[in-house]
């Protein structure tokens, strides 16, 4: 039976994690971070960034072009603040989050609130919030290109002594969405089997975990 997200606040919302100067990514860099936002919303994702510009800005649009929700989740604890201090943008994004908590306050609110995070070209930030989703043991999925991000989180996870299966390297947007979303799928099966999940549905009956997805 084909598993479908048959409510819509059950859609996967994936992080898109990555550089806001991104004068070293390389000339596809724009192109495949767009692509990667279409590719979340095309295969039933919700995006979720920053709120920032560069990286996740450019997949932001990408989401755009294809009619996707993107959710923004801000440093500023304001609009104000947002544009005038942090001098953040407001376009291509459905909804921004005001945290109030700065850059690493927004970070682990980013990961942690989201059910997967793709990395692409990053720089320290991007590391951060790399950092805090392998922790919590959170999906990721790194974008490998033309920069040098995805060596050196490897760089990272094999000098750490950390490895996890948790973590899916993939050089296609497409490939690697499809991949972040299957295990998701999978995954979101197993929980509600084990939890033996009872929701009911529009008539009162029991719906199977299949069926709630």
């Amino acid at each position: 039976m084909e598993q479908v997200l048959k409510h819509p606040h059950q859609q996967f919302k994936i992080c898109v994690s990555g550089a806001a100067e991104t004068g070293h990514c390389g000339p596809n860099a724009m192109e495949q971070a767009k692509e990667l936002g279409r590719q979340i919303i095309k295969q039933g994702g919700v995006l979720v960034t920053g709120a920032t510009t560069g990286f996740p800005l450019w997949a932001a649009m990408g989401a755009k072009e294809v009619g996707g929700l993107s959710i923004g989740m801000s440093p500023a604890s304001s609009e104000r603040e947002h544009v005038e201090v942090y001098g953040l943008p407001l376009d291509y994004l459905d909804l921004i989050i005001y945290t109030g908590f700065g850059f690493s306050g927004r970070n682990l609110l980013l990961t942690r609130s989201s059910d997967a995070v793709l990395i692409g070209c990053g720089r320290v930030g991007t590391i951060n919030e790399f950092t805090i989703a392998f922790e919590d043991e959170k999906l990721c999925g790194i974008l490998d290109g033309e920069w040098p991000t995805g060596q050196l989180l490897r760089d990272i996870m094999e000098k750490g002594h950390r490895h996890s299966d948790r973590v899916i390297f993939d050089q296609d947007p497409a490939s690697l969405v499809a991949r972040i979303i299957t295990t998701l799928t999978q995954e979101k099966v197993k929980e509600k089997e084990y939890k033996g999940y009872k929701n009911p549905g529009p008539s009162g009956e029991t719906c199977a975990p299949e069926q709630i997805l």
